[in-house]
């Protein structure tokens, strides 16, 4: 079980135009790589989609993974992971066994469904991370068994938290579901947990892997930087000698490389991108299917999505570019505070530190800057916005407005 609805209102503005659950990973969506590594195990896959159903699922499709082993399930009312895990057992037995994951998590190691599928118990999945305070804590005795999951503690007892990975009877959850609603009014499914504990035992299987909780936009390029430490060589596109290749490159079919360009590994070309000449891309760096990085572009450690156009004389530092953006010659994204501390970025009205001392901008879908744009280390462009040449971008910028014409709002904005 899958639960792909939420709607990831503090990746704005990546989420304005996909649901997170679609996230690219190396291109590949982030539901693509639970599905995958799900039906290595399980007999059948329940999909929870709510916020933008119709993508998830045309998403599935373009990918051929709408057999008859998944079912999809929309969740019409957004109103937590509890109430989506319920919708889902109505498709299914309560004699059945199930294992519930949250499509917003990216994990190192996939094997760990294999491993929970092993134990006979009802599991939970703990991982290690340095912010308990910003998960729920697993309370967890001596034998290793669960006897709380605490939501966002002030001041945590241990930095084991739930990984939000499980392995429960369905008679166990559907038995446990009357519970109190969250301070958001949600039906949140460690509440469920919770029930289950007092009255059977859940066992606590503590995964070692890297975790990353896509949640907020730096996230993207931790995730990504997770799966490109694990990417091997390979060339299916065509290059144009003379070009250096340093590390593990993997370049996509129909990709094609133009001369003088410098990539550096680990980096991912997806298929169909076109990268040069006189192009450099640098370590930890993901260009996605059909995007052009031009002519003295130079890419690090950024997260670029479908058919974006970088054509000539820019930088993309730290960053992730949404899908359809083009960027006018010389377009610098900055990545770097002159004190060197970590940027800070907007999220749902707070300001948050990234914890990066390097990281750049967040460009919403379809964007568009003039030529010599400057925009500075942690600012946010809504999608379909337009920023006008020679403009500083210092601060936020809605979706849909012309920048900084008094944020007039576009007639027209989509194709």
């Amino acid at each position: 079980m899958v639960l792909a609805a939420g709607e990831g209102t503090r990746l704005r503005p990546v989420t304005e135009t996909r649901p997170k659950a679609l996230i690219p990973v190396l291109c590949k969506p982030i539901l693509q790589w639970h599905i995958e590594a799900l039906l290595e195990v399980v007999e059948e896959i329940v999909v929870v989609t709510g916020y933008m159903s119709e993508l998830v699922v045309e998403s599935l499709e373009s990918t051929g993974l709408t057999s008859g082993r998944i079912k999809i399930v929309k969740q019409k009312d957004l109103l937590g992971t509890g109430h989506a895990v319920l919708e889902a057992t109505k498709v299914l037995s309560l004699d059945d066994v199930v294992i519930v994951t949250y499509s917003d998590i990216f994990l190192e190691d996939w094997g760990v469904f294999v491993e929970i599928s092993k134990i006979e118990d009802n599991v939970v999945v703990g991982v290690q991370v340095q912010n308990p305070q910003d998960y729920g804590v697993l309370v967890v005795n001596s034998e290793r068994w669960l006897e709380q999951i605490i939501e966002k503690p002030e001041l945590p007892q241990t930095n084991l938290v739930n990984a939000g990975i499980y392995k429960l009877s369905v008679r166990d959850i559907v038995e446990n579901s009357d519970v109190q609603l969250s301070p958001r009014g949600e039906l949140e499914f460690p509440s469920i947990v919770n029930n289950i504990v007092t009255k059977k035992p859940v066992r606590v299987f503590e995964y070692s892997g890297k975790w990353i909780d896509v949640g907020k936009p730096w996230h993207i390029i931790e995730a990504n930087k997770v799966a490109l430490s694990r990417i091997k060589s390979t060339i299916k596109g065509k290059i144009t000698e003379p070009v250096y290749v340093k590390g593990d490159v993997y370049i996509g079919e129909e990709a094609e490389v133009k001369p003088f360009t410098v990539i550096e590994g680990p980096a991912y070309i997806g298929r169909g991108a076109v990268i040069g000449p006189h192009a450099y891309i640098r370590p930890w760096s993901v260009i996605c299917q059909n995007s052009k990085i031009g002519f003295s572009v130079e890419v690090k450690e950024s997260v670029v999505m479908e058919n974006v156009h970088a054509s000539h004389l820019s930088y993309i530092g730290d960053s992730v570019v949404c899908e359809g953006v083009n960027l006018g010659a010389g377009t610098v994204i900055a990545n770097l505070r002159f004190d060197e501390k970590p940027v800070k970025m907007n999220i749902k009205g707070t300001l948050e530190s990234t914890g990066r001392v390097k990281m750049g901008s967040v460009i919403g879908a379809h964007v568009k800057t003039g030529v010599n744009v400057s925009i500075m280390p942690g600012v946010k462009i809504g999608s379909y916005s337009w920023i006008m040449p020679g403009v500083v971008v210092s601060r936020d910028v809605p979706s849909k407005v012309i920048y900084p014409s008094n944020n007039t709002l576009l007639v027209e904005t989509s194709e």
